[in-house]
């Protein structure tokens, strides 16, 4: 099989393979041209759906934060509940003391409990006032995330439209496209790739113009001119490394 393979590869003659590879290069800047047509539109999309994450995110761990500070606000008013309990034991205590000693003991305890009280209900005061920051950041928040999700929906409507119109152009081109590069073989095909990758519009396969290389526009020898016509070998541009070949195989009127 990879013998049958082989000898079909090389029944293909270099003119073959030249008009192939135009061939291929004009259905794949048609898909090129549907891209342009949509645009930014799918980056701003996912952009947008990744800002929208990221929102998401954020207002979720503002709620557990404002959650953790109700916890600690509770957990504080408990601490005063628990300490001004022992200030009115202290202060019981006081009344029944056999001296001074015992009295100066509970004083300095109650001074103790009423500091603690205090240093509690400050911290409460920093907790709520983060509680309302956070409260705040989250409403904020949550203003620019319904407007980047009225902009989302109405990017992806606008998207969706235009997919919809050239989805089937799109794939018929591909199809085209793949049974192209089926009859190209490997190495020249990822060749071919590799121009079009680097190439600033797409092209990879360009015909001779006005004596120059329809790519980067440089002039073309008389003699590689001839050579090109010949169809014997692939010849590429010496300036942009494009694949060169005459106007007659592109089914160009030759421009004098």
């Amino acid at each position: 099989m990879a013998t049958d393979k082989t000898k079909a590869e090389k029944e293909y003659t270099v003119e073959e393979k030249l008009k192939t590879l135009y061939d291929l290069q004009t259905i794949l800047s048609e898909i090129d041209r549907i891209k342009t047509l949509r645009g930014e539109l799918p980056l701003e999309v996912q952009d947008l759906e990744d800002e929208i994450a990221g929102l998401e995110t954020r207002i979720k761990n503002y709620h557990t934060e404002i959650e953790d500070l109700k916890a600690a606000v509770a957990a504080k008013k408990v601490e005063i509940q628990n300490a001004q309990t022992l200030i009115d034991k202290y202060t019981k205590q006081q009344d029944n003391v056999r001296n001074n000693r015992e009295f100066d003991f509970l004083s300095k305890e109650i001074e103790y409990q009423t500091l603690e009280i205090q240093l509690c209900e400050k911290r409460i005061n920093e907790y709520i006032a983060s509680q309302e920051a956070k409260t705040k950041e989250v409403a904020e928040s949550e203003e620019v995330l319904q407007d980047r999700q009225h902009i989302l929906a109405e990017k992806k409507s606008e998207l969706d439209e235009i997919v919809s119109e050239t989805k089937q152009d799109e794939e018929k081109l591909r199809e085209k496209a793949k049974k192209l590069e089926n009859k190209v073989e490997p190495r020249l095909l990822t060749a071919f790739k590799r121009i079009r990758k680097n190439a600033r519009n797409g092209l990879a396969v360009v015909y001779i113009q006005r004596d120059s290389c329809g790519g980067c526009f440089n002039r073309i020898p008389p003699q590689r001119q001839l050579d090109i016509k010949m169809h014997k070998k692939i010849i590429v541009c010496e300036y942009c490394g494009r694949i060169m070949i005459d106007p007659e195989l592109a089914g160009v009127k030759e421009e004098h």
